[in-house]
């Protein structure tokens, strides 16, 4: 073991993070750590990495008593941290993010050949077209952004390398280049520590299992010993027989018609129509097209062809504000970057867009807005001591509860869903997808955009694909396959 955490825990004020948590960490093992959101994962990495202090417990690294004050001595002591959040300086070019801190220099000026070299050698693993040396990280898409995060950590030469959510903003084939490169990394003698949300990742590329919940660690073991549902069971406390809740789709008329739309350059050409209490699903990978068409719906991309029409009306105007009015919703799969108002409260976050529900004359009436919000935090299941706290201090699920709520305090018709469950719990997930489902039941006409394709196969009526800015035919979801999705996706043929 070249890792032992016993009794560890950590105190926020009066909220325990962590309430006893052993852990153990073989040499080149990659052990998976999983758990709802808020279950301790981030905290516990977040001390191994220096950046908090444990309140009691012991750990040991090489059989040495191990007390990082800093994040430096954890990096000398070869442990490196590869953040959910990203951590990059964007004025800077790739290769000074990569090497920073450990930059060669020669009579103090930096040896600029010699730093763009070694990043090339380490890029060389993830092959990205985008991302070369020498450009500025501020101008790369977010997946190339966390490829430059995981090669800064590779750079640093540790023993161990902490990843919590590496792969939630990646392509697919950047996810294989990932997971080819663990294995690399594996056979070299290095342990890494894993965290993620995806089981299929899990069993994937991990050895071994911790199951954290609220702040404990309550099972361990061999990944290939256990099943799907045991795991399940362990991170939410009770067993989750079915996933996905049971709809009898029940459709009314035609709401949204979206009739030849060009988006140069992402998207060539989409049309579809969705009907009331149906659930369409989009299906794609990363950069093909998908959020630049939702984003144009709703009115925050221009579109230089087409028409939208709802309730047989054609929109004239594109602005979100016109589009509210419109009765249509919008969940940015950028939760924190667009999604929500992280400064502000809960209260605020879930009523923002219709205030007029609760004001007069330009006055919000507080004591109305608080009826409104407790009857909404109580119907989609939000977390929160008081929603006058900061939705920065929920945890993923729980801010992904209220911009859905959001939609539902709008009285929005149609909901546009873009990776509704990106970066969220199982336990979390399950409650979304009842609160979809049941908004579908309702009337309501759901677009779902999504990268996980058990999500699209388990909660939509039908599907349609969107590959290199053109979007398929819109098919029921049981005409379509794992495997004719995917062909779909990348161009190829139905052979």
């Amino acid at each position: 073991m070249v890792l032992r955490l016993k009794q560890i825990a950590k105190s926020f004020g009066a909220t325990k993070a962590l309430d006893g948590v052993d852990f153990e960490l073989a040499k080149g093992e990659v052990h998976a750590l999983i758990g709802e959101n808020g279950a301790g994962k981030s905290t516990l990495m977040n001390i191994l990495a220096g950046i908090f202090n444990q309140d009691s417990g012991r750990m040991e690294l090489k059989s040495e008593v191990y007390q990082p004050n800093r994040t430096l001595d954890s990096r000398k002591k070869g442990i490196a941290l590869i953040h959910q959040e990203l951590s990059l300086a964007p004025h800077l070019t790739v290769a000074e993010n990569i090497l920073m801190g450990i930059e060669k220099s020669r009579f103090g000026w930096l040896d600029w050949s010699g730093l763009n070299f070694k990043a090339n050698r380490i890029l060389e693993s993830f092959h990205h077209p985008d991302i070369t040396s020498e450009t500025i990280v501020g101008k790369l898409s977010v997946a190339a952004q966390q490829v430059v995060e995981i090669c800064r950590a590779i750079a640093a030469g540790a023993d161990i390398i902490l990843m919590d959510e590496p792969t939630s903003s990646l392509h697919r084939d950047d996810v294989k280049n990932l997971f080819d490169l663990i294995r690399k990394l594996k056979s070299e003698g290095i342990s890494i520590i894993y965290i993620s949300h995806f089981l299929e990742e899990i069993r994937e590329i991990a050895d071994s299992f911790t199951v954290l919940r609220d702040g404990k660690s309550v099972a361990t073991g061999k990944i290939a010993d256990v099943t799907d549902d045991f795991l399940i069971t362990k991170m939410v406390g009770r067993s989750v027989e079915n996933l996905f809740p049971q709809r009898t789709p029940n459709f009314g008329e035609v709401i949204l018609e979206v009739n030849k739309i060009s988006i140069p350059p992402s998207v060539k050409q989409a049309s579809f129509s969705l009907k009331r209490g149906e659930i369409l699903g989009i299906a794609g990978l990363i950069g093909s097209g998908r959020t630049e068409l939702v984003k144009a719906i709703y009115g925050l991309r221009n579109f230089a062809d087409g028409e939208v029409k709802v309730s047989n009306l054609k929109i004239n105007s594109f602005h979100p504000n016109t589009q509210i009015r419109n009765g249509i919703g919008y969940v940015s799969e950028d939760r924190k970057g667009e999604g929500l108002a992280l400064t502000m409260s809960v209260a605020d976050n879930l009523t923002l867009t219709k205030f007029s529900s609760f004001s007069s004359f330009g006055w919000l009436n507080l004591a109305k807005q608080r009826e409104f919000v407790e009857n909404l935090v109580s119907r989609v299941g939000v977390k929160t001591k008081t929603t006058n706290q900061a939705v920065s201090t929920l945890s993923g699920g729980n801010q992904q509860k209220v911009t859905i709520g959001r939609m539902i305090h709008q009285e929005a018709d149609i909901l546009l869903l873009d990776e509704p469950t990106r970066g969220i719990d199982i336990g979390s997930k399950a409650q979304v997808y009842e609160i979809i489902a049941s908004l579908a039941e309702s009337g309501k006409a759901i677009l779902l955009v999504s990268s996980y394709l058990p999500e699209l196969f388990g909660m939509c009526d039908q599907l349609a694909v969107m590959s290199r800015g053109n979007l398929s035919e819109t098919l029921p979801i049981s005409e379509w396959t794992h495997e004719k999705i995917m062909q779909k996706a990348i161009g190829g043929s139905e052979n």
